[in-house]
């Protein structure tokens, strides 16, 4: 895996809001600009390509559809579109970054990675950092939102409209999936992480082994099983004191400093491939403290360093 440091980063706004059921994440990726993100990685030695926001029709124009897959088909075409994008920037060797948004973007950026993968016989893994383990299905969904549901998709459960973005399903052996952060899982959800044998360190596992002994333990692994590491972040993996701004906050998140360990840990592996950040809320926000803090996550996760 080539060093984060020698690519070009390209950005890509996905202002998606229609996979939550709440308004505000769509203004997400406008934030988390706002807070400086390219002015931060170009100081880190970075070349910045900001591709802007893919188009997305807002929620008063769109209808429900099923209430068990809410706005499918607005979700489908953009995260369609989301795809090829994220697969031709890995394809020209560059860095993908994509912003959002809620977490239902993580279907095309992942359908995206995992075809450029395929293509080249390279072995995907992915950390999902997230209060949420988004392991919910059309049958297992309390709430019908979609935002609910990418990882369960990526893994080959749920829609086969959405599962089989690219023609192929799943995009990521379970193996190679790890969820950090977890803290609020749904009943029916647990089953689908059982099933399919999804290593899951919830908050309980973080107070009791620590951050860094966990994502080094997941890098360990990772080394040698991957070939391509996917970060998708979820701001509300953080404590929402800490990110009073995001979709679905939960109590008892990482702090600060955890946060950024979990971070500047995967920075000194040099093995990041492409990352992802959602659920910034600026609704929610105070003064864009939560954007401006995610910047410095991704600051920290693309070599930042305090000395």
């Amino acid at each position: 895996m080539k060093s984060v440091l020698s690519k070009t980063v390209e950005i890509i706004g996905f202002p998606m809001d229609l996979g939550s059921g709440r308004r505000g994440v769509d203004m997400g990726p406008s934030a988390l600009r706002i807070a400086h993100l390219s002015e931060k990685l170009e100081a880190l030695g970075y070349k910045v390509v900001d591709q802007g926001d893919i188009s997305i029709q807002i929620i008063e124009k769109q209808k429900v559809g099923n209430t068990k897959l809410k706005y499918l088909k607005e979700i489908l075409k953009t995260n369609e579109i989301l795809a090829k994008r994220v697969n031709k920037i890995l394809d020209n060797n560059n860095f993908p970054l994509i912003l959002g948004g809620d977490h239902s973007m993580a279907i095309g950026t992942i359908a995206g990675i995992a075809n450029h993968c395929k293509q080249n016989n390279k072995r995907l893994g992915v950390i999902w950092i997230d209060a949420h383990a988004d392991m919910n299905t059309p049958e297992t969904t309390p709430s019908g939102n979609i935002h609910g549901m990418p990882l369960a998709i990526a893994l080959g459960l749920g829609d086969e409209r959405l599962t089989n973005l690219f023609s192929f399903s799943p995009k990521v052996d379970p193996k190679n999936v790890v969820i950090i952060g977890a803290r609020s899982i749904d009943l029916f959800e647990r089953n689908n992480i059982k099933d399919l044998n999804v290593q899951v360190y919830t908050m309980t596992d973080v107070d009791k082994i620590g951050i860094h002994r966990i994502i080094s333990r997941v890098l360990k692994q990772f080394k040698s099983d991957v070939d391509h590491i996917h970060v998708s972040f979820d701001v509300d993996s953080v404590e929402p004191t800490v990110v009073p701004g995001v979709g679905t906050p939960v109590p008892g998140g990482l702090s600060y400093r955890e946060a950024h360990l979990l971070m500047e840990t995967i920075a000194d592996c040099g093995c990041m491939s492409s990352l992802e950040i959602t659920e910034v809320n600026p609704i929610l926000d105070n003064k864009n403290s939560t954007a401006e803090f995610t910047v410095e996550l991704v600051a920290s996760s693309m070599g930042q360093r305090i000395l």
